[in-house]
C-alpha cells in the first residue's frame, strides 16, 4: 500500500529504558540542573559551543552530536525507496499543514495572550519592562518616540525599545508558534511505534514550507510588518538536524546491506543501534537542562508563567491533530506522527530568529528557551497517549498480508 511505512523491522530491546522512560527523564531533569548549579563554568562553556549566524547561536555542538545519534538509528531503518510512496498519502499530509499552518499559529497567539496579557498579567508585574531592540530600518527614531506598544530610550549607552514584559513574552511565543516541527519529532514518531516514512516526508514538507511562510505570518501575528526571514538559520539548523543524519542513513544502510545483507542488517547491526536513540535523547535532557539550569532555578515562576500557555497549546494542537486523525479514519502509524508533527516545535529557529530581532537577554529569546525545556518531556508525554490508544484507528494491514 502508498500509505505503508516500509521500514525496517525494529529490533527487540530496550523495554527497561521504555517501560521507566519517564523515571530516567526526571531523573535527567534533576541531573542537568544540578550539573547546572554545581559546574556553571562548564555549563557556559558547553552552551558556548555553538555555530552562529548574525551573533545568533542556530547551532549548539553538544546538542547537535546528540541530535545525531538519536537521529542515525531512525534513518538508517527508513527503507529510502519507499518514502515517496507515503509522501502520497494525501490525508495525513494535508492534515498536517492544515493543523500547523493554518490552526496553530492563530492558537498560540490567542492562548499566549489570554495568559500572558491577561490571567497572569498581574503576577508577571503591570509595570514590568523589557528593553528589545529597535525594529530594522528604525534606529533613526528620537528618544522619547513611539513605537506600537513601545517607547524609545537609552538604556546602557543605546538606543533600545521599551516595552511591557509581557508582550515580550508574548512574542517569544508567537516566534514557537510559527515555527512547527523540529526535526525531533523523528524520535517522537519513532517511539510511538509510527510511520517513520511519512514522518521524515512531513519534516520535509514543513522545513519547505517555513522558507516562504515564516516571516510573513510572523511579521502579521508580531505587528511588525515583514519579518526578516532567516535564511541562514533555517538552511543552517535543516542541514546539520535533518540532512545528515538522512544522508549517513542513507549511505551506510546501502553500504551494509550490500557488504553483510539484510539478515546481518536486522539481527546485528540494528540490534547495537537500539539502545542508541534513547541513551542520547537522555544526554541531551541532562545537556539542555544544565545549560538552563541558572535560569530555571534564579526565577522559576517566571519559567511557569511562560511555561503554562505552551503546554496548553501543545496539548490542544496535538488533541486536535489526533482528534481529525480519528475522524479522517488514518492508521495510527499516520495518526500519531501526524498529530505529533503539529505539537512539536522548531526550537532552534524560533531562538535565533528571538535573539537576532529583540536581543539575546530579551524576554522573546527566554520564552523560546522555555519552548526548548518542556519540549522533550511534554512529547514523551504525547507518546505514552499515543502507545496507549493505538485500539482508537483501524488496524494497519501487514505488508506481507497485502502483497498475497
Amino acid at each position: 500500500m502508498a500509505s505503508e511505512a516500509c521500514i525496517t523491522k525494529r529490533a527487540k530491546g530496550l523495554s527497561v529504558f521504555e517501560k521507566y522512560l519517564t523515571l530516567w527523564v526526571l531523573l535527567c531533569i534533576g541531573a542537568g540542573i544540578a550539573l547546572g548549579k554545581a559546574a556553571p563554568g562548564v555549563a557556559r562553556a558547553l552552551d558556548g559551543l555553538a555555530i552562529s549566524v548574525r551573533g545568533a547561536p542556530v547551532v549548539s555542538i553538544p546538542i547537535a552530536v546528540c541530535l545525531f545519534l538519536m537521529m542515525y538509528p531512525i534513518m538508517v531503518k527508513i527503507d529510502f525507496a519507499e518514502v515517496v510512496k507515503a509522501g502520497r498519502s494525501a490525508k495525513p499530509v494535508g492534515l498536517t499543514l492544515l493543523v500547523n499552518w493554518a490552526v496553530k499559529p492563530l492558537t498560540m497567539y490567542a492562548i499566549a495572550l489570554l495568559f500572558l496579557g491577561t490571567l497572569f498579567h498581574g503576577l508577571i508585574g503591570p509595570d514590568a519592562v523589557d528593553h528589545v531592540k529597535l525594529p530594522l530600518g528604525l534606529h533613526d527614531l528620537a528618544v522619547g518616540a513611539e513605537y506600537g506598544s513601545g517607547t524609545v530610550v537609552m538604556h546602557e549607552g543605546a538606543k533600545m525599545l521599551q516595552v511591557p514584559l509581557w508582550r515580550s513574552y508574548l512574542a517569544g511565543c508567537i516566534l514557537l508558534g510559527i515555527a512547527p516541527c523540529t526535526a525531533m519529532v523523528l524520535v517522537w514518531g519513532y517511539l510511538a511505534k509510527g510511520n517513520d516514512g511519512h514522518t521524515l516526508v512531513m519534516v520535509a514538507i514543513n522545513s519547505l514550507t517555513m522558507l516562504l511562510l515564516y516571516g510573513p505570518l510572523g511579521g502579521f501575528l508580531l505587528g511588525v510588518g515583514r519579518l526578516p526571514v532567516p535564511w541562514e538559520a533555517l538552511l543552517l539548523s535543516i542541514a546539520i538536524y535533518v540532512a545528515l543524519p538522512l544522508a549517513a542513513g542513507y549511505a551506510s544502510r546501502k553500504l551494509i546491506l550490500r557488504a553483510k545483507g539484510e539478515r546481518w542488517f536486522n539481527e546485528r547491526f540494528l540490534h547495537v543501534l537500539t539502545p542508541i536513540t534513547i541513551v542520547a535523547l537522555l544526554a541531551t535532557l541532562v545537556l539542555l537542562f544544565s545549560f538552563k539550569g541558572e535560569t530555571i532555578l534564579a526565577d522559576p515562576l517566571t519559567i511557569v508563567w511562560i511555561a503554562v500557555p505552551l503546554l496548553l497549546q501543545t496539548l490542544l494542537i496535538f488533541g486536535l491533530g489526533y482528534g481529525l486523525a480519528r475522524l479522517l479514519r488514518l492508521r495510527y502509524a499516520d495518526a500519531a506522527p501526524s498529530a505529533m508533527i503539529g505539537a512539536s516545535n522548531h526550537f532552534e529557529v524560533a531562538i535565533a530568529t528571538a535573539t537576532m530581532l529583540f536581543g539575546l537577554g530579551s524576554g522573546a529569546a527566554l520564552a523560546t528557551v522555555v519552548g526548548v525545556l518542556i519540549e522533550v518531556p511534554v512529547m514523551l508525554l504525547l507518546v505514552r497517549i499515543c502507545l496507549r490508544t493505538q485500539a482508537w484507528f483501524p488496524p494497519a494491514v501487514a505488508p506481507a498480508a497485502a502483497t498475497e
